[in-house]
């Protein structure tokens, strides 16, 4: 049965180190820890989730974009395990667009993603796969590399002036949306 597991929250150490390639994508562990990342993003109403958000420096990441209460928006997509993703390619296009972390709860900020991305990673049966996201998804998969790579959001803001409370960022949110 899948567990929900503790964020670790900016500060610790983790979330500044340079995570791990796995090299046993069929460990009984390896597997049982995926589900738990599955569980405690679907938990913490997340988009993705990276092991080291966890407290596992390893390159794991999952990706599961739906509508929900932190992002009214989100595009549907199945959930997917990411085992040592890549960014092979990225578009000179780039969009500005709010993101929030579990890892730095209570913040907001806008930040600069490639529009349009192409990746490689191997799912969780070991496969290599390659594919192309744009818009929301590849701002996702972004953001979630970074925390491999020992970034956070926070990081990548171009101002301090983009950054707000979780509070402001949901009324800017119901603003937007009235006629």
């Amino acid at each position: 049965m899948a567990r929900i597991l503790e964020i670790a929250e900016l500060g610790a150490p983790v979330i500044r180190q340079k995570a791990a390639t796995v090299t046993d994508v069929h460990d009984d562990q390896l597997q049982a820890f995926i589900d738990d990342l599955f569980a405690t993003a679907a938990d913490e109403n997340g988009m993705g989730l990276a092991a080291p958000q966890v407290s596992i420096s390893k390159r794991i990441i999952i990706l599961s974009s739906h509508p929900n209460a932190r992002y009214p928006y989100a595009p549907n997509m199945e959930p997917t395990a990411m085992i040592n993703p890549e960014l092979t390619w990225g578009s000179s296009e780039m969009h500005k667009d709010w993101e929030g972390c579990l890892t730095v709860p209570g913040m907001r900020g806008l930040v600069p993603r490639h529009r349009t991305i192409r990746i490689r990673f191997q799912n969780r049966e070991g496969v290599l796969i390659e594919a192309k996201y744009e818009g929301f998804l590849a701002r996702i998969f972004q953001h979630e590399v970074d925390h491999l790579d020992g970034l956070v959001f926070l990081d990548r803001v171009e101002s301090i002036k983009d950054l707000v409370t979780e509070k402001e960022w949901q009324k800017i949110i119901a603003n937007s949306r009235q006629p």
